[in-house]
């Protein structure tokens, strides 16, 4: 719950507004598990909640792997047995988790491990926020959070923004909006609304094509929203917020690496206010793809550079324990932790 929601239910059982302070308090700032250990509450108080069935929800750390490159990667057991994945990468003095905001993922984008998983359900706006408490239970705070974990964050859109406001509220976590940024492949009417909320987390789009044709071969989701409409989606949200974009692009071989792929990603995004992340691809079982060569990659990226537009190369960190970008969800395969009906 949100510090508002919280609020309302303790107003709702004719309890004081200041413990509901108490109660996001020792969730989110103190992290506690239990409703039992909220110790400023009057014991009555509390065996109340606990009687409505109120709780406290909790991820469990399932596994957690080390990559030589000091990337770090989590697998949370949900309550109803499905898992989920979350990395945590360090550099340059950020350490930066990406979450996860669904199980599995419906968007079918070929270069993607978590599209082979299908989709499960969306997560709940605590289960997104207790990736990043219990990372914090086992090192030092997070810097940044970018949710380009497991799922399209856009279809889940109301628990996402929750879990935004309880991180960025102050009476809680208190992480800057700023150090927050939520990617989409593309979901045009969730760009909109973005564009009027209240509270301005960064926004990234996984575009990886530079034309609908060639964009519609990995990612179906094209149809729908095809890329002429997402960029108009993208000025008319830069118009309203002045916010920089983030644009991914993995570099595929043979697909979409080329230089005049970059001339015409450079005239496609021209005008707009963004920089560009050009991704290594990162294979995973199943799917026949090959990463660019990184003199391709740095091709690309000068091309670019000398167009004047931000870019920035982002080589395999990771991928040892799968843990790359793209690659979330791809232990799952190996090992066949599907549920029964998909294996």
């Amino acid at each position: 719950m949100t510090i508002n929601e919280v609020a309302a239910l303790t107003a709702a059982r004719g309890y004081k507004k200041f413990q509901a302070g108490y109660i996001f308090d020792f969730v989110h700032k103190k992290q506690v598990c239990d409703i039992a250990d909220i110790t400023p509450l009057p014991k009555p108080m509390r065996q109340d909640l606990i009687e409505q069935s109120y709780y406290i929800s909790s991820l469990r750390v399932e596994k957690k792997l080390r990559d030589r490159d000091g990337t770090v990667k989590y697998l949370f057991a949900l309550e109803d047995g499905l898992a989920i994945e979350s990395v945590l990468i360090s550099e340059q003095g950020r350490r930066t988790l990406c979450i996860s905001t669904q199980v599995g993922c419906a968007m079918g984008c070929a270069f993607c491990a978590t599209a082979k998983l299908k989709i499960q359900r969306n997560l709940t706006a605590g289960e997104i926020v207790d990736q990043l408490y219990k990372v914090e239970q086992n090192g030092p705070a997070v810097t940044n959070v970018v949710y380009m974990g497991m799922g399209e964050a856009m279809l889940n859109y109301d628990a996402v923004m929750s879990s935004v406001r309880i991180l960025n509220d102050s009476k809680g976590r208190n992480l800057g909006a700023r150090r927050i940024t939520i990617s989409t492949c593309g979901i045009i009417p969730c760009i909109k609304r973005l564009g009027d909320e209240d509270i301005q987390p960064r926004l990234a789009v996984s575009l990886n094509a530079p034309t609908g044709q060639l964009r519609g071969k990995i990612m179906p989701v094209n149809k729908k929203y095809p890329l002429r409409e997402l960029m108009q989606a993208v000025k008319s949200y830069q118009s309203k917020t002045g916010n920089r974009v983030t644009f991914e692009y993995v570099m595929i071989k043979d697909f979409n690496e080329t230089s005049a792929h970059a001339e015409m990603l450079g005239k496609l995004i021209k005008g707009i206010k963004c920089n560009v992340n050009l991704i290594e691809y990162n294979p995973h079982p199943g799917c026949q793809m090959r990463p660019a060569e990184r003199k391709s990659i740095e091709r690309f990226s000068k091309l670019l550079t000398d167009k004047g537009i931000e870019t920035t190369v982002r080589l395999k960190k990771g991928s040892g324990i799968k843990a790359a970008c793209g690659q979330l969800g791809a232990e799952m395969l190996i090992n066949k932790t599907l549920p029964a009906e998909q294996q």
